[in-house]
């Protein structure tokens, strides 16, 4: 089994998602149910592809933080 982060961002009228460790591989869903699902399915399409053609599937190295920024007040 492989462990990849997906990033999933809200756009204007639905869900997209990519693998930053699987350059390519995107979905996108109406919800964040349909992208998640789709997203599965195209990893598993993409890591099966890299195997077929005899490609090394890349370890994966990509991590997600949250981080707090400190914004100076503007001066009126």
């Amino acid at each position: 089994m492989y462990h990849f982060l997906v990033v999933i961002e809200k756009g204007e009228n639905n869900y997209r998602a990519y693998a930053p460790d699987l350059p390519g591989c995107v979905a996108t869903g109406e919800s964040l149910e349909d992208v998640e699902k789709n997203m599965r399915e195209a990893m598993g399409l993409h890591v099966k592809g890299m195997m077929a053609n005899q490609r090394p599937i890349p370890r994966p190295r990509a991590v997600a933080r949250y981080m707090d920024v400190t914004i100076p007040r503007l001066r009126a």
